[in-house]
């Protein structure tokens, strides 16, 4: 049995290729750029870009089983070359995001259900996980924590359900070696709803804070402002109407991390204990 993980490079396929290896299973690391990853020598590595076809076939060859992210440029014509390869299951990291009402037009979600439709109409069994927001998205905030101390959110009462990278793969790890169901999807959820405030208070105690962040609600138009360097205004707009939705409204929780590993899925607080080096105050001379 010959596991493809694409996206070796990112948090939940660097995971999984680890857990993998760690089983004793054959692992093959797909990438873009996999002169970058960094596994065990016995670990196999491939170009895999998904959004280049050309790099499919040497990447599937000899594949058994496939962890696919979300890439829906050519999400068909990767399924049909995995169908030529005999690939017999393949398990897509997709989003809660397309369980919203207006996922075909929310540019967060769309490429996510266009992946999952491609999916569905191809031939191979697809098994779909569906995880809320990444607990790592926190690092986004590790600058300001370190220098400044300050925090401008346009909405520090919205509700999330953060969940740990290393969940994700652990749930995939388990579904594509048998010991989880294969098929239909799953809503993947950390094992709290938390706010935004609540998360930059425990950021601040992981990191050892004597003084608390200053938070400072400001508007929907000066926190697109200050992210339009580098963020798209459609994807910014998106995020906003959907942390207006979730302002004050704790988030719809599952169990599904520990139904299909066993083990509870890890709290936010784990996540920053594990990272607090990234939000420790910067030390002056």
């Amino acid at each position: 049995m010959t596991i493809l993980v694409t996206g070796s490079r990112g948090k939940v396929g660097s995971a999984l290729v680890t857990l993998l290896h760690r089983q004793g299973l054959r692992v093959r690391a797909g990438s873009a750029s996999p002169g970058d990853l960094t596994f065990p020598a016995d670990v196999e590595t491939v170009r895999c870009a998904l959004d280049d076809p050309s790099t499919f076939p040497a990447a599937l060859d000899s594949v058994t089983s496939v962890f696919l992210y979300a890439e829906p440029s050519h999400t068909d014509a990767f399924v049909a070359q995995a169908d030529a390869a005999g690939v017999g299951h393949i398990v897509l990291l997709s989003s809660s995001a397309v369980m919203s009402p207006d996922a075909a037009g929310n540019p967060i979600a769309a490429s996510h259900l266009l992946a999952e439709q491609a999916l569905a109409a191809g031939p191979v069994e697809a098994t779909v996980l569906r995880p809320g927001a990444f607990a790592g998205n926190a690092l986004q905030w590790a600058g300001a924590l370190r220098s400044t101390g300050a925090l401008d959110l346009p909405y520090p009462q919205s509700h999330g359900d953060p969940i740990h990278e290393d969940d994700i793969a652990r749930v995939a790890a388990a579904v594509l070696t048998g010991q989880g169901p294969r098929g239909g999807t799953h809503h993947l959820t950390g094992p709290q709803s938390i706010t935004f405030a609540e998360q930059i208070a425990t950021l601040s105690r992981a990191a050892g804070r004597t003084t608390p962040v200053d938070i400072r609600t400001v508007t929907r138009e000066q926190w697109l402002e200050s992210v339009s360097a580098f963020l798209p205004g459609e994807f910014a707009r998106a995020l906003l109407d959907h942390w207006a939705s979730t302002d004050g409204s704790p988030a719809v929780l599952t169990r599904t991390v520990e139904e299909l590993t066993g083990r509870p899925a890890r709290t936010f607080g784990e996540w920053a204990e594990e990272h607090a080096d990234a939000f420790r105050a910067e030390q002056t001379t």
